[in-house]
């Protein structure tokens, strides 16, 4: 029998089906976690102000809430005020070169070191490199500020920074037999074999590092984005711009079979209107993205589409970095962990 609806109502509408991937791991890492913590802790020890030098990871989410709490974001040492001088000032996880710490020594500085310890281990790797006589080849991207640090380990001239295959072509030891090499390490895992092939094909003798330099979070994150590409119509990475291993991540789902990949901060940044008819959405994020956005991101699409999660668990991550002693009488409670995850 064929029902007759009232004329002041609306045929119920139906939402179309999407299966959507979502990578685990994704999102924070160890190295992240530990340096917002130690913000966090900072602040809660000693008050605002506390100094920042450059974002203390690269997501502008996580910078305003520490800056809610009292934190202050500075490019340079000498913006921090006079009166200030006895506030402590934290160095970001992508590291510094060792004359920030001078620096801040020789103005009677406090301050808090927050680099990564795998970030750390790097620098360590080059200065092990440069001790047995070898010149230091870097594989990264100029201008990072990983990069910047790792070659700020060592006597200006001491490191050649690679990018290119052209880079390879180009350099021109003084001596072959004395090289060395580590990577920035949120770099392609694909891009730097391809890159490190070449060398070794140049420089047969060129020594490695003692470890791998491309950390566990930044490999976890790209082999979950590889397993659960292929066949996607739209991969989403949250991340920021200025974040080196969330835009590997959009390279990776691009190489590994999707048809389209996009790094967005915020829901509010999708381009509906360039999404088109999807059936299969990837989802993924940065190694400083916060959970709560990846929330945010699944909520828009469940508001649009029938949504269908298929977790996609290829690793599971234990590693735990422990903050500075300075710190570790402060308690976290939990209200101050859930900022730190990013939940507020």
């Amino acid at each position: 029998m064929l029902q007759t609806l009232p004329a002041d109502a609306a045929p119920e509408t139906t939402k179309p089906p999407l299966t959507l991937r979502l990578c685990q791991p994704r999102g924070f890492c160890a190295g992240v976690d530990r340096a917002i913590q130690i913000v966090v802790l900072a602040i809660k020890k000693y008050g605002a102000p506390v100094y920042v030098r450059h974002e203390i990871v690269h997501n502008r989410y996580v910078v305003e809430g520490l800056q809610n709490l009292g934190a202050v974001f500075i490019e340079e040492l000498d913006e921090i005020p006079p009166e200030h001088n006895q506030s402590p000032v934290v160095f970001s996880a992508h590291g510094v070169p060792k004359s920030v710490p001078a620096d801040a020594t020789e103005r009677n500085l406090f301050y808090l070191d927050a680099t990564c310890p795998l970030v750390s281990k790097v620098h360590k790797q080059a200065i092990r490199h440069y001790r047995h006589g070898r010149h230091v080849l870097l594989i990264g991207h100029a201008g990072h500020p990983e990069v910047i640090g790792t070659m700020g380990q060592l006597p200006e001239g001491a490191v050649t920074l690679i990018e290119t295959d052209e880079d390879v072509r180009r350099f021109v030891p003084q001596d072959p037999e004395a090289l060395g090499f580590v990577t920035q390490t949120t770099l392609s895992v694909e891009d730097t074999a391809h890159i490190l092939e070449a060398l070794q094909e140049r420089f047969p003798a060129m020594q490695a590092p003692a470890a791998e330099s491309i950390c566990y979070a930044t490999t976890n994150r790209q082999e979950a984005v590889k397993e659960t590409a292929p066949g996607v119509d739209l991969y989403l990475v949250v991340g920021a711009p200025n974040s080196s291993n969330s835009r590997r991540l959009v390279e990776v789902a691009e190489r590994a079979g999707a048809r389209m990949s996009l790094l967005v901060q915020r829901a509010s940044e999708i381009p509906w209107n360039d999404v088109g008819d999807i059936k299969t959405l990837g989802l993924s994020a940065g190694a400083s993205a916060p959970e709560i956005i990846v929330d945010e991101i699944i909520d828009a699409f469940k508001a649009r589409f029938e949504v269908t999660v298929d977790l996609a668990i290829t690793a599971t991550e234990t590693e735990d970095f422990p903050v500075m002693r300075v710190l570790r009488d402060v308690e976290l409670t939990k209200a101050d962990m859930a900022f730190v995850n990013g939940e507020r």
